[in-house]
């Protein structure tokens, strides 16, 4: 028999979450398949119930349900817990249904593939949305020195920075409060970048050595990336290996088996780049 699993989210047809599913499914030999379905807005819950009634495994979920999947699911992670927001669903074996937020453990195993230590270090965050709640745990997991959190909306980051503070040294700031100050890790989590915006950040803003991270993804730099270049940047990587990395975490959720993400990183990568090229 084979198990079902699917991507819900609106608009989904641009989900690269299938493929790369596909990939996983080969690699390890699993039996199954993986589809993407387009959800109106406020059929979440009816949606999901009438997936698993059919015999489905598991979900992963996009924009913009994945408050609507945390309200779902019957028990949650702790990380899902804190994240305030469900990214994979998964059918338990007493019939009830798990909500995990993989996108932070994506992340970080995305930046130790990279070799990037964490530990110790300064990091910086823009942004202060639902992507950048998802990864605060899992990052301060990583015992690094401090976190700050700079949005333009102020108060946005210290709500953020007040719900995380047990876990490690985490603090909001303002933009004009960054000059004089140098950060070893650098994490985008705005969308903005993407449509070649940037906060004024200070030219003198990257320690030796930093690394920048862009959690958004495209065939070419994003603005932020061409920046942290211009600015001394040691490493730079956008989110393509977090979107794989989550999804990983969810196929091991599912299946218990950790599938090699690498390989897929690289597969993708080449595809977006031809892709790309096809259309210059």
């Amino acid at each position: 028999m084979t198990d079902l699993y699917a991507v819900f989210g609106n608009p989904i047809n641009h989900s690269k979450s299938p493929h790369i599913h596909r990939h996983f499914a080969e690699q390890t030999g699993q039996d199954m398949t993986y589809t993407k379905q387009q959800v109106a807005p406020g059929e979440f819950d009816q949606a999901a119930t009438e997936f698993f009634d059919k015999g489905g495994k598991g979900l992963n979920i996009t924009v913009p349900f994945k408050l609507d999947a945390y309200s779902f699911a019957a028990r949650l992670t702790p990380r899902a817990r804190r994240a305030g927001a469900v990214n994979t669903l998964a059918l338990q074996t007493d019939g009830t249904v798990l909500g995990d937020n993989t996108d932070g453990i994506g992340m970080i195993h995305d930046m130790h593939n990279l070799g990037w230590e964490l530990r110790g270090k300064r990091v910086l965050i823009l942004g202060a949305g639902g992507a950048v709640r998802g990864i605060l745990q899992p990052l301060l997991e990583q015992e690094p020195q401090e976190v700050a959190i700079v949005n333009r909306t102020h108060h946005k980051a210290e709500q953020l920075a007040n719900g995380f503070h047990d876990l490690g040294d985490v603090r909001a700031l303002t933009l004009e409060a960054l000059a004089g100050q140098q950060f070893d890790i650098l994490i985008n989590g705005t969308s903005a970048s993407l449509h070649g915006e940037l906060p004024p950040l200070p030219d003198d803003l990257l320690a030796p050595g930093a690394c920048c991270y862009d959690m958004m993804y495209s065939a070419e730099p994003t603005v932020f990336l061409q920046w942290a270049q211009t600015h001394g940047a040691a490493a730079v990587a956008d989110g393509l290996g977090m979107l794989i990395g989550q999804a990983a975490e969810a196929f091991y959720l599912w299946r218990q088996i950790r599938p090699e993400v690498v390989p897929v990183i690289t597969a993708m990568r080449r595809q977006m780049t031809e892709k790309n090229q096809n259309h210059k």
